[in-house]
């Protein structure tokens, strides 16, 4: 999967590349709207990450121009978070709009939507192994057969699968998961894991020692 970064941030647009090539994406970026707008209409991308407030050619702009050649899914990323702005964006062509500063993880997920969305893949389903997760119903199925987990085990294996297969740390896990309903024992991320594992196949959801678990598609 090829990504476009336009962004005249080069400490934001680095930083997010180098996340996305941890995730296995091919990514070039670009810091200017004119740069942006010839590698959009002249190479094929998955998907193009784009900022509004460009040199030489705004972000509202560069999507007006490129919808005119192509329909390649657009991601915006602004620091405007009025609805003013993202209504603008929508009616122009973006496809989604977050509003910096963003969660990665929701990116990623957005991200992954969007590609899935212009392949004509329903953009709710994840598969992986003979699991299938659906995340507007909330329901899981294994080898076609529904699987009843609880709330927060939905929660944790949908940030896992965001990870494509990359490490979710323990510190990630225990911060976004961990409450008063689970008490202050050190292994409750552990009891999580252990009954999803129980529930799914104990090879779905590998322990990487020390430092978390992953997905294993």
């Amino acid at each position: 999967m090829r990504i476009l970064i336009i962004e005249d941030n080069p400490l934001m647009a680095n930083s997010l590349a180098r996340e996305l090539k941890e995730e296995d994406y091919t990514v070039d970026i670009t810091h200017d709207g004119e740069e942006g707008l010839y590698k959009a209409a002249n190479w094929d991308y998955d998907c193009i990450i784009l900022d509004l407030m460009l040199p030489k050619l705004n972000g509202h702009q560069l999507l007006q121009k490129l919808r005119g050649e192509k329909d390649t899914p657009v991601l915006i990323i602004s620091s405007e978070h009025g609805v003013k702005a993202r209504i603008n964006s929508l009616n122009l062509g973006a496809d989604d709009y977050m509003v910096k500063p963003f969660d990665l993880g929701e990116l990623l997920a957005r991200l992954r939507s969007l590609i899935r969305r212009s392949k004509g893949r329903p953009t709710n389903i994840i598969s992986f192994q003979d699991v299938e997760v659906d995340t507007i119903s909330r329901t899981v199925s294994k080898a076609g057969s529904v699987v009843k987990l609880t709330r927060k085990e939905f929660d944790i294996l949908i940030s896992l699968s965001n990870r494509n297969g990359r490490i979710v740390t323990n510190e990630f896990l225990n911060d976004n998961y961990i409450d008063n309903d689970d008490g202050v024992a050190s292994n409750a991320i552990a009891v999580h894991m252990y009954s999803l594992r129980k529930k799914l196949g104990k090879d779905l959801i590998e322990n990487v020692h020390g430092q978390g678990y992953k997905i294993n598609p």
